[in-house]
């Protein structure tokens, strides 16, 4: 199982995590709790519940490079190009296009 924190503004919101049956998804329990954190999504409001989809939720999907640029990086990371995690993984720590980052867990 591959893991991940999800930041929203540097700051730890929850866990991400893919399985055998697709994604799970958690915010942490003092993000949860502070009324000024907010939610990583509209579709994603903030609850103490594990949100669970077959595949990449929406908003991280939406953070991957597309087009030539996918198949550039897919090319000299060696990631296959339907690994959608994999690819995540490797391109949301930094800059990216909003406040969302993603640090890989490694265990």
């Amino acid at each position: 199982m591959r893991k991940a924190i999800v930041n929203i503004k540097g700051i730890s919101a929850g866990i991400l995590a893919e399985n055998e049956s697709g994604f799970e998804f958690k915010y942490d329990d003092i993000y949860f709790q502070n009324p000024a954190q907010r939610a990583v999504s509209v579709t994603m409001p903030k609850t103490q519940q594990t949100y669970t989809h077959p595949s990449l939720f929406p908003v991280f999907y939406n953070m991957l490079p597309e087009g030539a640029n996918k198949e550039m990086i897919c090319r000299s990371l060696r990631i296959d190009e339907n690994d959608f995690f994999g690819l995540l993984l490797a391109t949301a720590q930094y800059d990216t296009i909003g406040a969302i980052t993603i640090t890989p867990i490694n265990e």
